[in-house]
């Protein structure tokens, strides 16, 4: 599923050494403890970590381990009870709902394993939706561009319901690069898929991680997809139990 790069933005292009760069997302120290029935719980305990703009990095870990809630805090879409995030400069933990919306409208995009596709709308209209939200002026001829570049020309006008859980994956991948975000969050996003699928989605988002320069921030239980990063970061009850670099 090779990309044509003749067209390609180079606004976000990554650095030569992105490990090297300033950080795009950085963790500071993060707790996150929630009140339960039975007391307070810890789901994070003093998570420190950066990720350099254009860099890949894999977080993974056994179910309950904190994965998912700290995706939510890096993004801007959970608060730490305690400690520091930044996004692409901003001090997300200084802000309210209405800043942290702002940060990520304009630095964000997401990939979740249920799609999260409108069902009433065909998959152009699906992808050409945040476009319009952002005021691209050729958001129709963008987002028909990217859908082209997923290998959905010819299914611009179908609905989710008339796609296979491969295409419709296609199509959130589209909708999630066509605003050229800065840093990419994606969550277990081969998940819902079979085997050949997946590597199919695999290629495909590394293939847009590089050309376009997007970090792309991932949870996934999948090897194949943790080894393809630039990084990984293993949670353990909380911590970070081990980070490695890959080559």
């Amino acid at each position: 599923m090779g990309l044509q790069s003749n067209s390609v933005p180079t606004a976000n292009s990554a650095p030569t050494n992105p490990v090297a760069a300033k950080p795009m997302v950085s963790a500071q120290n993060v707790v996150k403890t929630v009140h339960t029935y039975e007391g307070a719980l810890t789901i994070l305990q003093d998570i420190s970590l950066d990720v350099a703009a254009g860099e890949s990095l894999a977080i993974v870990g056994a179910s309950g381990s904190g994965k998912s809630t700290l995706l939510g805090i890096l993004a801007g879409l959970d608060l730490p009870t305690s400690g520091s995030v930044f996004l692409n400069g901003h001090h997300l933990t200084d802000l309210d709902e209405e800043g942290r919306a702002k940060v990520r409208a304009e630095n964000v995009g997401f990939i979740f394993q249920s799609f999260q596709l409108l069902p009433g709308l065909t998959a152009l209209e699906n992808v050409l939706l945040p476009l319009e939200l952002h005021g691209v002026s050729n958001g129709r001829a963008a987002a028909a561009e990217f859908l082209g570049r997923v290998g959905l020309a010819q299914r611009l006008h179908h609905y989710p319901q008339q796609l296979s859980g491969g295409e419709q994956q296609r199509v959130a991948i589209a909708r999630a690069f066509a605003s050229s975000p800065r840093v990419l969050f994606a969550d277990e996003p081969t998940g819902n898929l079979d085997s050949a699928t997946g590597a199919r989605i695999i290629e495909l988002l590394f293939d847009l991680n590089r050309e376009l320069g997007t970090t792309l921030v991932l949870i996934t239980h999948e090897e194949r997809l943790a080894m393809r990063c630039q990084r990984r970061i293993e949670l353990n009850a909380g911590r970070i139990a081990n980070s490695t670099v890959q080559t």
